[in-house]
């Protein structure tokens, strides 16, 4: 099966004072379609830059980045733009919804920038809020929505433009165990049924058995991904 996301000798280096802080060092991986990795580190080990960079969000200082088939590094910024919304769903650790509008609302402007029609919009962003569980809260804002709900709008509106790639970065951050645990379970069957890599920075080591594998970021390095007992 191919790669979704092939991370090829990434480094990412910036300046610091008179030199350079290297952010990546020499950093490989490879994702196929269903794989669900975890990543964990402590703060500072380059847990952030990885996501940015595969996100292509940032453009590392050597290697390369592979999305879907594309070459992130031989993309105009348009190029790569482009990349992100139709290949690479992003999951934040804050949810940063409008406050303004309900939960389809926010599927539907994720469709927006897609230029989709709007009644097709509608109605994907109508069948994925049912897939997370937020078939009742339609047409609830934020502010009456919980933190679990929020993160699962989250979700459902990274998946609006069908990505072969879900990058989600510390999305239980806010949550007790009993919802951190009912949205990993949710991650792993969207990555199943969705047939999307997902690649998860988590600091909850309790939460990693739901993953195939966990690599481990120190000081830029990111070791090989080792296999685990998923939990189905």
């Amino acid at each position: 099966m191919d790669t979704v996301l092939t991370l090829s000798h990434v480094s990412l280096e910036y300046p610091d004072g008179a030199g350079t802080l290297r952010a990546l060092d020499d950093v490989c991986l490879a994702l196929r379609p269903r794989d669900f990795v975890s990543l964990i580190g402590p703060s500072g080990s380059g847990k952030s830059s990885l996501l940015a960079v595969a996100a292509t969000l940032v453009q590392p200082t050597a290697g390369t980045v592979v999305v879907a088939g594309q070459e992130a590094g031989a993309l105009s910024d348009a190029g790569r733009a482009g990349l992100r919304r139709n290949s690479i769903g992003v999951v934040f650790q804050q949810p940063n919804l409008l406050p303004s509008l309900t939960a389809v609302e926010q599927l539907e402007l994720a469709a927006h920038l897609r230029s989709e029609p709007p009644r097709n919009a509608k109605a994907r962003a109508t069948e994925l809020l049912a897939l997370v569980g937020l078939s009742s809260v339609l047409d609830k804002r934020p502010h009456q929505l919980s933190g679990g709900q929020r993160q699962r709008v989250n979700i459902a509106r990274a998946l609006m433009g069908d990505p072969a790639v879900l990058l989600v970065d510390e999305p239980t951050a806010a949550l007790d165990q009993e919802r951190s645990e009912e949205l990993v379970r949710l991650l792993r069957r969207v990555t199943d049924e969705f047939g999307v890599a997902t690649l998860m920075v988590t600091h909850d080591t309790e939460l990693l058995a739901f993953t195939d594998a966990v690599a481990t970021m120190r000081d830029g390095r990111l070791s090989a991904a080792e296999p685990l007992a998923a939990l189905r």
